[in-house]
């Protein structure tokens, strides 16, 4: 039935009885989404007046008791755009008007994956997810995903070394092993990965990006324990034919992305894009001796098809090269010294590959599988230190998605397949006396059931639980909690999780001091598996305003416990890096608190965090290094519509964190400084499928040497030849050594790389 007979017909029937029903002027109607969906709690208000009414579940609306005349109905909601109807009262008939309104396409109501690996709203979800856009990371460009997740609050790429620059991400305090990445819902970096994978990313080719914070171990395994990352590829059958971007700083920097899709016939699609970013120009406005930040030269390719398949049924797959070649350190470095002990420098070569797809079987039921396979080599040196190791991960997973009832049943079975080889002591054993290469193979099978069940129209209640065996450290169970409360009216959402996570420790692929400097690194006893518990609130209210302002509240509170967390003990021995299992506890906890606001052509997203992660073991409460107590985000724009321009202006506060100190005359802070790094870009855009944009980074030009004497010790003697020892080991203060230092580049809490403006264009044909 069409609309207009579903408004014949419901107009006939108010004039039929409104001679019985009503006594005074009555306005009734209908509200419906434009895909023609009743929809309820909408408000209806008269404009000018103290009277309105709210849709009912079946999108209904009656206002009674208005005299005769001229009125304006606007529709309110912060899903859809209002819509305003004029009607005109002549005499004591009811009439009826129709509203059409079309929904809001912004963060607030995206379609996700991540939290139950089912696609639904994100409002609809148990789990907790932010989602960032695509147009989210342009506010500020960058060359890589690892750099633009810094604008997302709570979570933060960490700069971990401050000659090769490499770094990892970290979410409400935990560090970056605790974070897993996939990519179109799969995993894809990880271990050996996990400090260079983001990098190769191409931002031309992501569509959006999803954060779960909390445990994900449940659905998702190992690594997922302080929370996960989803970059979600666009989809070659909606992404335009050509896309190109590039930019270049005034640093020297230079990023390129291109895109391009095509057809082969009506059920075969394939999106291509490749990525360079090159930076090779040698800058050291510290005065150190050493680069500021690490050269690379970095390429990086994407290839992923879509294929038709009867019934709607899914095949998609999808491929990626990444080649890398960067190096830091001594600024008269050249490569004939790498390896060497003569001039100081990282160099590092990765290659990597990855393969992965969705394949939807031909059942009756909704059964996926999904795979990938990766593999990545790395070629370093860390001045004459040879670190060599190479990492291939096999993953196969079966999902059956079944509704019974009220009940969303998700059950699946996982296999991962992980071998590493490196010529560390990590893969050494000891045989008949001699040490000889022993690679690690570990299997890790694992089956899961997931539970999603609506038992009222407002509360859904998620539960889930994972068994999986790991090859070497046998049983592991991970389950996990979800509930979830929305008001009748959709604008208030609560939320209630708690879960349990696991990991297995690999130090050398995840902690990169472990490799870089001067120290030595001492195992105290085999690494244990770490395990976690996690508890979370989070509640969601959204607003409007008769002026057209929308608000969108997210606030969370959260709380992580360890047990036997692997802490580095950089303070025992200047000249060790020392790891255990922790013998006592680990928390991580806090609140965080994120604002949205839409108002005409002005959009605001602000964010902030504060937080405690700290550990007690013998009695003693220690916070834990590199980790800041409270952070801020912005992400402000104004469209100019009118001449097709808009201004974005976005930045990150960072409160103060505890730092390592090498000894007690060590000079650098032991405790930094709140910072702020803030940028600014203007946009114009052109009917034509131009843009051109350009503005400064880093506006303050803050670096962490500005309140500091020197970020990396002992540049004028990175082999330590002139460090002496007493007789118990520590470092003698000499004159040629008066702070008594070893060579450290793990001193390092920021982006040691000042203001810069940037310029670029972005070219598509849809």
């Amino acid at each position: 039935m069409n609309k207009n007979i579903q408004r014949v017909i419901l107009a006939l029937f108010i004039s039929v009885s409104s001679g019985i029903v009503f006594s005074q002027t009555t306005i009734m109607g209908v509200v419906q989404s434009d895909e023609g969906e009743r929809l309820a709690w909408i408000d209806i208000v008269v404009d000018g007046m103290n009277k309105g009414a709210t849709s009912n579940a079946a999108g209904e609306f009656t206002i009674s008791g208005l005299p005769k005349g001229s009125y304006q109905l606007i529709s309110r909601s912060t899903d859809f755009h209002n819509d305003t109807i004029a009607v005109e009262l002549k005499d004591n008939n009811p009439i009826t008007v129709s509203f059409e309104l079309e929904a809001i396409a912004t963060s607030f109501e995206e379609v996700v994956v991540s939290g139950t690996m089912r696609t639904v709203r994100k409002s609809d979800s148990p789990v907790p997810i932010e989602v960032y856009s695509k147009e989210f990371f342009r506010s500020n460009p960058a060359p890589s995903i690892f750099e633009s997740l810094g604008q997302v609050n709570g979570v933060k790429p960490s700069v971990n070394c401050s000659v090769c620059n490499t770094g990892d991400i970290h979410i409400n305090g935990l560090e970056g092993p605790y974070t897993m990445i996939l990519i179109d819902g799969m995993p894809i970096v990880s271990g050996l990965s996990t400090v260079y994978g983001l990098n190769g990313i191409p931002q031309a080719l992501i569509e959006r990006v999803e954060i779960v914070k909390g445990p994900a171990s449940t659905l998702y395994g190992s690594e997922a324990v302080g929370g996960l990352i989803n970059v979600i590829t666009k989809s070659p059958d909606q992404a335009p034919l050509f896309y190109a971007e590039a930019f270049g700083t005034s640093w020297g920097e230079v990023n390129a992305d291109v895109g391009y899709r095509a057809n082969f016939g009506e059920k075969v699609s394939t999106l291509l894009g490749v990525n360079y970013f090159n930076y090779s120009n040698p800058i050291d406005n510290n005065n150190d001796g050493f680069t500021d930040i690490t050269l690379q030269d970095r390429i990086s390719i994407f290839n992923k098809w879509n294929f038709k398949r009867k019934e709607g049924r899914v095949f998609t797959l999808t491929g990626r090269y990444v080649y890398e070649d960067r190096w830091g350190g001594d600024m008269n470095w050249t490569p004939e010294y790498r390896g060497s002990d003569s001039i100081y420098a990282e160099t590092i070569y990765t290659s990597r590959w990855e393969l992965l797809g969705n394949y939807q079987l031909p059942l009756k039921e909704k059964v996926m599988f999904m795979f990938s396979a990766n593999g990545h080599d790395q070629n370093s040196r860390y001045g004459d230190e040879v670190y060599d190791a190479v990492q291939n991960i096999g993953f196969g997973q079966f999902t059956w998605d079944k509704k019974l009832g009220r009940h969303n049943l998700l059950a699946g079975a996982a296999l991962r397949y992980t071998f590493y080889d490196d010529n560390t002591t990590a893969t050494e054993k000891k045989v008949n006396g001699e040490i000889v290469n022993d690679p690690s193979a570990i299997y890790l099978p694992g089956i899961f059931l997931q539970d999603e069940w609506k038992f009222a129209p407002q509360q859904t209640l998620l539960m889930g639980l994972r068994y999986d065996y790991n090859s070497l450290h046998g049983d592991i169970f991970t389950p996990r909690i979800n509930y979830k409360w929305t008001s009748r009216n959709k604008l208030n959402t609560l939320r209630l999780s708690a879960g349990s996570g696991y990991r297995v420790a690999n130090v050398f692929t995840e902690d990169h001091a472990a490799l870089t400097g001067a120290r030595d690194v001492v195992f105290l006893s085999d690494l244990n598996p770490e395990t976690s518990w996690n508890g979370n609130i989070n509640y969601v209210r959204k607003l409007s305003f008769d002026n057209g302002l929308f608000l969108n509240i997210d606030a969370s509170v959260f709380y992580t416990y360890f047990d036997n967390k692997i802490i580095p003990d950089y303070e025992t021995d200047p000249n060790l890096i020392i790891y255990d299992n922790l013998d006592g506890y680990a928390e991580s906890k806090g609140i965080s608190l994120n604002l949205d606001a839409r108002y005409q052509h002005f959009n605001a997203r602000v964010g902030g965090t504060i937080m405690d992660v700290s550990s007690v073991e013998g009695g003693e409460r220690i916070r834990q290094e590199f980790q800041e107590t409270y952070t801020m985000t912005w992400n402000l724009g104004y469209d100019f519509a009118s001449v097709g321009m808009k201004l974005e202006y976005t930045g990150n506060l960072y409160g103060p964190m505890v730092l390592p100190l090498i000894s007690d005359l060590d000079p650098r802070m032991g405790e930094s400084k709140p910072y702020s790094i803030q940028n600014i870009q203007i946009t114009k855009v052109f009917k034509n499928g131009l843009e051109i944009f350009g503005g400064v980074k880093n506006l303050l030009n803050w670096t962490p040497n500005k309140e500091n004497p020197f970020i990396i010790a002992r540049t004028d003697d990175p082999f330590d030849q002139n460090v002496q020892y007493d007789g118990n080991g520590d470092i003698l203060a000499t004159p040629d050594n008066p702070y008594a230092l070893k060579f450290d580049p793990d001193y390092i809490y920021g982006a040691n790389q000042g203001v810069r403006g940037f310029v670029g264009l972005r070219y598509t044909i849809q």
